[in-house]
């Protein structure tokens, strides 16, 4: 297949899940396949990098293109711009005209076989319905996102704003699911939602990945009382998770052992989550080049997510270095894990407290949970075997878009 990949946001270097998922993908699938990716990148991005990390890709563009921020005069004017609309904020916040340009000159000059939106974000700039197959890769149910983010303690102003925001964000991606030839979620649980949200689309699911030879046990000595989050920190419900768990969950742990420590691990930690680690005497790094010295040395690795879509790839990271995890309902979903045998599931502060205790308790439980959830990574959840499942759920959209076309030119030719 000749493929063009569309998103927005950035894809290296590898600071996110969204961005390990999609460069997993795209380097499998650029063995196999002629893949163009047009991409943007913001400040701190690496387009070059991205280049250099993707020479089997026919093509790599990517063009600057800094959304703007919360709290900033341009997200005000994007804000009032999205009420006076139909479409969410990031409708507007991720039109990028540039990358709508490249995207319709690229697709009418003809050739290709298939077009990927990446995210829902990158929608905009993306033609629908286009000349050619598409395909939604929803990394995300976006809508269930803003929709627990108007759930968790917050100001009624900002809940009643978030309530409008979530449903504006549930109609455009069912629009864009009908709209599109194939959605691929990340999830089951995914899968069926999106496949209710937009009757009669074809909705199909592809497992989350992992490099069980990058992540893997290095045999390094585990401090027997240190607790492991990573992930990126300017996203809000990571920064939610961590500052709730602070407060809420921490003390708890602490009163039974006294000698517990946490560090969180991911880049651009807000001014509020310092605050708060600092109070509490957690050690928040920053951005890291690499996780896995943080993950191998810790016992329990923390996952106290409140708010959530898609699947975690940090908790598959954890299994696949060895690590016993404790995650909440929200942290855990869509992942074909079995509570007890794989991690251990809770949900409020003091059910997580008591988890993370037992556990670090008990290095024998620890051991086990670790030893079942490699074997799971192992045989099931390489990004290879990902890959070639997302290859054959495109498959099933060209050819037969092909061969409807081929029958409409052919019913079309004037009798001899």
């Amino acid at each position: 297949m000749r493929i063009l990949w569309v998103k927005v946001g950035g894809l290296w270097p590898l600071t996110a899940g969204g961005r390990l998922r999609s460069f997993h993908l795209l380097s499998e699938l650029s063995q196999r396949h002629r893949v163009t990716v047009l991409t943007t990148h913001g400040l701190g991005d690496d387009p070059q990098g991205l280049v250099s990390a993707l020479p089997q890709c026919e093509r790599v563009v990517s063009i600057p293109h800094a959304a703007s921020k919360l709290g900033s005069a341009h997200f005000a004017a994007t804000l009032v711009r999205s009420w006076l609309s139909p479409f969410p904020v990031d409708f507007w916040r991720w039109q990028v005209p540039a990358l709508s340009q490249l995207v319709t000159s690229t697709i009418d000059a003809g050739g290709m076989d298939l077009c990927v939106a990446d995210f829902l974000v990158s929608t905009p700039n993306v033609p629908l319905p286009g000349p050619v197959p598409t395909v939604l890769f929803a990394h995300n149910v976006e809508h269930m996102i803003w929709k627990r983010l108007s759930q968790v303690d917050r100001p009624v102003w900002e809940r009643v704003g978030l309530g409008v925001e979530w449903r504006k964000v549930r109609r455009w991606e069912a629009r864009v699911s009908a709209q599109t030839h194939l959605t691929l979620a990340v999830s089951d649980v995914d899968r069926a939602v999106l496949a209710e949200l937009a009757g009669g689309a074809r909705v199909r699911a592809i497992p989350t990945g992992v490099d069980p030879v990058y992540f893997a046990p290095n045999g390094k000595s585990e401090a027997p009382a240190e607790l492991v989050f990573t992930g990126s920190m300017d996203w809000y419900p990571n920064e939610d998770a961590m500052v709730h768990f602070i407060d809420a969950t921490l003390p708890a742990i602490r009163r039974e052992i006294p000698e517990a420590r946490l560090t969180i691990v991911g880049r651009n930690p807000t001014d509020r989550l310092r605050a708060a680690a600092a109070a509490a005497g957690v050690r928040v790094t920053g951005t890291v080049h690499d996780v896995r010295p943080y993950v191998s040395t810790a016992a329990v690795y923390v996952v106290p997510l409140r708010i959530g879509g898609g699947t975690r790839l940090k908790i598959f990271e954890a299994l696949a270095m060895g690590k016993a995890v404790v995650s909440t309902r929200v942290g855990a979903e869509g992942l074909p894990l079995e509570p007890e045998v794989h991690f251990l599931l809770a949900d409020e502060p003091a059910q997580f407290a008591r988890a993370v205790v037992s556990l670090l308790r008990d290095p024998g439980r620890r051991k086990a949970l670790a030893l079942a959830g490699r074997r799971l990574i192992e045989e099931r959840f390489s990004w290879a075997q990902v890959a070639r499942e997302f290859e054959a759920h495109c498959l099933e959209v060209v050819p037969t878009t092909t061969q409807q076309q081929n029958q409409r030119e052919g019913s079309a030719r004037p009798c001899a």
